[in-house]
């Protein structure tokens, strides 16, 4: 019966209100830890030992950026300095229901900006060779093909490193 004392411009604020999204992008937090862990497992194709997770965050907490979304946990990004000009991205994930609302996007802007503010001139990666969707995404953002590396991953498959500066 709401509706009865709204007129229609307030009905399509409340509409607007009630759809829109508050997705948090933030520094991860040892709190987060499972919650990261169970969306890796249920998105990446490699499976990692939990302590990986513990000792990215511990060799570079700047680099460990999640997503947050209704007090869970949709997506994440790791990444480390390597030295003072090389950054590298180890992992990002998105979780299937968000994928595709620029969440991804985000987390990459956010680790891109951490690293600029510590003074990094290049960031790379690897990616799949058949895992188009995620090369498609890092060539939108400024990423290029470098090499590939044969059998990179523990399934055998092959990998390209790419490289952005900037």
């Amino acid at each position: 019966m709401i509706y009865k004392y709204c007129g229609l411009k307030q009905i399509f604020y409340l509409i607007i209100i009630y759809f829109h999204i508050v997705i948090e992008i933030r520094q991860f937090k040892p709190t987060d830890m499972f919650s990261v862990i169970k969306l890796a497992s249920e998105t990446l194709t490699e499976h990692y030992n939990p302590s990986v997770f513990n000792y990215f965050y511990e060799t570079f907490p700047k680099g460990f950026i999640i997503a947050e979304y209704a007090h869970k946990i949709i997506g994440f990004i790791i990444g480390v300095k390597l030295n003072e000009k090389l950054a590298k991205i180890l992992m990002i994930s998105v979780s299937e229901l968000h994928q595709n609302k620029n969440i991804g996007s985000d987390l990459l802007k956010q680790f891109l900006k951490k690293i600029s503010d510590e003074g990094v001139k290049f960031v790379q990666l690897e990616v799949r060779v058949d895992n188009k969707k995620a090369i498609k995404f890092y060539d939108k953002h400024g990423f290029k093909i470098k090499n590939k590396i044969r059998e990179f991953y523990h399934n055998g498959k092959s990998a390209y490193t790419m490289r952005k500066q900037i």
